[in-house]
């Protein structure tokens, strides 16, 4: 699979204080990347890396392909669009003088105007002072500089903030039809894992500056379990068994025959009510219960362990 995005043992610090530490990343080519992780967790300093605005203690960038360095710099970003924090533009002009701005900037043609006033659906406004502009009009503004000259692929730090709920579901929309609609990559960042999975198809989870996860949402799906109701007949004896067997556990208040067992591997549950039956302690009942992906994105967190 082809990365447009593959960072090598990315190393930042300031004045002694650790911010990225060892950060491993790969985006894969035409995927939307959920860059994940709490507020102060590494990911604005980790993308203005990416992009050439903050430069590294140690370890290196490739971007599409290439490692990044000062003789190719210029040239890669011209292929990257990027919003890094709050959009920027000119108030008191237009959205179609700010765009042609940026597009001299560039160097790019003008005719690029419609082509991404239409993709971030502001056509309409396009002859509308910026002033006037909802902050979500602002951010789809922000989205149209980027795009200008079909950029292979797109940063957008936190997109998403300081949106309304109509906001927030316009732009999960806009973002996750990127990769077809402009044939882009998208590298997203939020610390909201709720908002991200409706958006994103991988993802790389920061805490402190080091990655604890990386992979698919599905992949991630596979840490939801949580703990485990199992009802027995025997509540007494079940527990001694299970005690023995190293799982403590004990009777839910209200459900006295059903007992609470912590999160366990599918082989281990399997062994534990095999075991229960051998020494005739009835299982009658057995629920799995499920985190949600918030759960499992602050028990990674918080817990700061890697994960496979």
């Amino acid at each position: 699979m082809i990365s447009v995005i593959e960072t090598h043992d990315l190393c930042k610090s300031y004045n002694g204080r650790i911010v990225v530490e060892h950060l491993n990343l790969s985006v894969p080519q035409g995927c939307v990347y959920g860059f994940l992780g709490p507020n102060g967790a590494g990911k604005s300093t980790s993308m203005k890396i990416l992009l050439g605005l903050v430069h590294p203690t140690s370890g290196s960038v490739k971007l599409l392909g290439q490692t990044m360095n000062e003789e190719n710099r210029i040239a890669l970003l011209r292929k990257t669009g990027s919003l890094i924090e709050s959009p920027s533009g000119y108030l008191h002009l237009t959205a179609r003088e700010n765009l042609k701005i940026i597009a001299d900037l560039k160097d790019i043609d003008h005719k690029d105007i419609d082509r991404v006033l239409e993709i971030v659906h502001l056509t309409a406004d396009a002859n509308r002072k910026v002033g006037q502009y909802s902050l979500g009009m602002k951010q789809r503004l922000g989205i149209a500089m980027a795009l200008l000259g079909n950029p292979r692929l797109l940063i957008l730090d936190e997109p998403t903030n300081g949106l309304d709920p109509a906001g927030i579901q316009e732009m999960r929309g806009l973002i996750a039809s990127m990769p077809e609609s402009t044939g882009a990559t998208v590298l997203i960042s939020s610390h909201l894992l709720g908002e991200m999975e409706q958006m994103v198809t991988q993802l790389g989870i920061l805490d402190h500056g080091k990655m604890i996860f990386e992979g698919s949402l599905q992949e991630l799906r596979k840490h939801s379990r949580g703990g485990i109701q199992i009802r027995v007949l025997d509540v007494k004896k079940g527990i001694d068994i299970l005690n023995r067997q190293g799982i403590l556990t004990q009777p839910m208040t209200h459900h006295l025959d059903i007992l609470q067992l912590p999160s366990i591997s599918d082989e281990k549950l399997a062994e534990l009510v095999r075991t229960l039956s051998e020494n005739n302690v009835g299982v009658v009942g057995l629920t799995s219960e499920t985190k949600s992906l918030e759960e499992i994105f602050l028990s990674l967190t918080q817990n700061g362990r890697e994960v496979a």
